[in-house]
């Protein structure tokens, strides 16, 4: 009988996610983080009838004010070869409606197609963008300029001349500090919310060697930063600022720039920049490839006669809208 079991093991669940193609989001860490924050992240593997892993799904859990109960959410999920996909969305949907309770499942799968069971529809509304941009890492540096806008060379090659800066990983608390310091400084002037500090120290620690911080350095200061998460095959931007200087030397060229290339020496394939939203660094962002890649978006089973209830709060406005989509990502 195929069946989802609980997986306790951290090491066999990020085994199966790294020699499977699963997404940085989708480690046993980042699930960690999620309980540390609100959630409650439950790792199924979907067992066939001998006992072998077919598929697996974190799924993250958070409780909505009566009477929605729980919604159940599985972020650039599941981890499935298309041959058992419908067995495992049908499966999934069964099992959080039962063991959790909760008016919808929502996926975002790391795919560009992606085709789901009846029962099944596309939502209008998601946490993660679809809209990004994935760089291809097996191809060569060359290739990889030769697709970048004229001034984004530009400015790397600039940038990267400036002899007072230096690039580095940030090693230990003290430095990452300094890096949050800029985040800080980056949230204030353009106006976007942040996370408690504690939570990126969280990232930091529970994501561990899947979570590098590389920062541009003027004087043993950070100026500019960028961290990432980073799986087998997938590099995914977190977080990124700069600050006053940091913008003067262009900083962001040659930081960005030195992680791809860190990333295609430790042999990934992707790097995904994190999604495009308006704005300034969506400008910047597109700078970087003539192509933008457009994810398969989110996709809902309503498990509940409440789903339209819930479906319904999101359109109702920016500030609510906005209210339970900080739920969803606290």
């Amino acid at each position: 009988m195929i069946m989802f079991k609980q997986c306790l093991d951290k090491r066999e669940w990020d085994d199966y996610m790294l020699e499977n193609g699963g997404h940085p989001i989708q480690l046993w860490g980042w699930g960690d983080i999620k309980s540390a924050h609100g959630w409650e992240a439950h790792r199924l593997f979907l067992r066939d009838e001998e006992e072998k892993t077919i598929g697996a799904a974190q799924v993250l859990v958070r409780h909505l004010p009566w009477p929605l109960k729980s919604l159940s959410y599985v972020p650039r999920g599941p981890v499935v070869g298309e041959i058992n996909r419908e067995e495992l969305l049908t499966e999934l949907a069964e099992y959080v409606k039962y063991t959790y309770h909760s008016v919808v499942v929502s996926i975002e799968p790391d795919s560009v197609e992606y085709t789901v069971p009846e029962g099944w529809i596309q939502s209008e509304h998601h946490v993660l963008p679809a809209q990004t941009i994935i760089l291809d890492l097996n191809r060569n540096e060359a290739e990889l300029l030769n697709d970048m806008a004229k001034k984004t060379r530009q400015y790397i090659r600039k940038s990267a001349a400036e002899s007072s800066m230096k690039i580095k990983m940030v090693r230990g608390r003290a430095e990452l500090d300094k890096c949050l310091d800029v985040y800080h400084e980056t949230a204030t002037r353009a106006g976007f919310p942040l996370h408690s500090d504690q939570y990126y120290y969280d990232v930091y620690s529970k994501l561990g060697d899947h979570s590098p911080v590389f920062a541009a350095y003027v004087d043993d200061q950070p100026i500019a930063f960028l961290w990432l998460a980073i799986s087998a095959d997938t590099a995914y931007e977190l977080y990124g600022g700069m600050n006053e200087l940091g913008q003067q030397l262009r900083a962001n060229y040659a930081l960005k720039w030195y992680a791809i290339r860190k990333c295609k020496e430790w042999e990934l394939s992707r790097y995904d920049f994190g999604g495009l939203l308006d704005g300034g660094i969506t400008t910047f962002k597109k700078g970087w490839s003539t192509d933008e890649t457009l994810l398969a978006g989110t996709f809902d089973r309503p498990l509940s006669i409440l789903y339209g209830i819930y479906s319904r709060i999101l359109p109702m406005g920016k500030n609510v809208t906005r209210k339970l989509k900080s739920i969803i990502k606290r």
